[in-house]
C-alpha cells in the first residue's frame, strides 16, 4: 500500500486521498460498464460495521449480497449453493400452498429453524441465478476467501483496501478507511451510484432500440401498403358460354 500513503503520523498511516478518488473513478466506471452489459455485481460484507450499510446500498440497486459469513465455495462450488437456495424456495412453498399447515409442531420447528438459518446465510443471493459478473467487497484480508475464488474463476474484484492490506491481487482497488463507518458509506454509495448509472442507460438503450424496432416495423407496413395500391389491377373478362352463341345466331 505503500503508493497509497501519504505521510505516517504518530504510528498511523494517513492515505492520499488524491488517489483514493482516482482509483475510486476507474472503479465507477468500470463496474457501470459491467451493469450496462446486463449482469450482476456481488457485494461481500461480513465485518460488523459494514454490514448493515453494504446491505441496505445493494438492495437499492437489487444486487445481490453477502454478509452474514462467507461459505468456502461459495463461488467455486456455486452448483451446491444454488440446491440450498432452492431448499429455501421449497420451504416458502410449502407455507404457501398449504402444506406446512398440516404438519405436526415438531416438523414445522424444523422447518422454520433451518428457514432462518438458510435466510441469514443465503437471503442475500436467493434470486442469484448464475455467476456473479463482479464482486465488491470491504476489507480484503477478511474476505480473502472470496478473493481467492473470485480469482480461480477470472472474476473481476472491486475493493476497499486499507494500508494493512495487499491491493496486488485487486483488480480495481480503492484505497480508503474500511474500518469507518463514514468511509464505507461513503465509497459503497459512490460505486451504487455508477451501478444505478449503469442500469439506467441500459434499461434507455433497450427502450430507444424497442421504439427504433417498432418504427422499422411501422414503416414497412406503410410500404408494403403503398406498393399494393401502385400495383395495376388485372381485367376480368366475362366468357361466352356456347348456349349464348348459339342462341345469338339464330336470332
Amino acid at each position: 500500500m505503500a503508493p497509497y500513503i501519504f505521510m505516517e503520523r504518530n504510528g498511523i498511516h494517513i492515505i492520499d486521498l488524491n488517489k483514493t478518488l482516482v482509483k475510486i473513478e476507474e472503479a465507477a466506471s468500470a463496474i457501470k460498464q459491467i451493469v450496462k452489459s446486463g449482469r450482476k455485481v456481488l457485494f461481500v460484507a461480513t465485518k460488523k460495521q459494514a454490514k448493515d450499510i453494504v446491505a441496505e446500498y445493494a438492495k437499492t440497486v437489487n444486487m445481490p449480497y453477502i454478509t452474514e459469513r462467507w461459505l468456502g465455495g461459495m463461488l467455486t462450488n456455486f452448483a451446491t449453493v444454488r440446491k440450498s437456495i432452492k431448499k429455501m424456495t421449497n420451504i416458502d412453498k410449502l407455507t404457501k400452498d398449504g402444506t406446512y399447515d398440516i404438519l405436526s409442531k415438531k416438523e414445522k420447528l424444523m422447518i422454520s429453524r433451518e428457514r432462518i438459518k438458510l435466510e441469514r446465510v443465503l437471503g442475500g443471493i436467493a434470486d442469484l441465478n448464475r455467476l456473479p459478473a463482479a464482486l465488491f467487497l470491504i476489507d480484503v484480508k477478511k474476505e480473502h476467501i472470496a478473493v481467492t475464488e473470485a480469482i480461480k474463476l477470472n472474476i473481476p474484484t472491486f475493493a476497499m483496501v486499507d494500508t494493512n492490506s495487499d491491493p496486488t491481487n485487486i483488480d480495481f482497488s480503492i484505497p480508503a478507511n474500511d474500518d469507518a463507518t463514514k468511509s464505507i458509506a461513503l465509497i459503497t454509495g459512490i460505486i451504487t451510484q455508477a451501478i444505478q448509472e449503469g442500469l439506467d442507460e441500459r434499461k434507455r438503450e433497450r427502450e430507444e432500440e424497442a421504439e427504433k424496432e417498432g418504427a422499422a416495423a411501422k414503416a414497412n407496413a406503410e410500404n408494403e401498403g403503398a406498393e399494393e395500391k401502385k400495383a395495376p389491377r388485372r381485367k376480368t373478362t366475362t366468357a361466352v358460354k356456347p348456349e349464348a352463341e348459339a342462341e345469338k345466331s339464330a336470332e
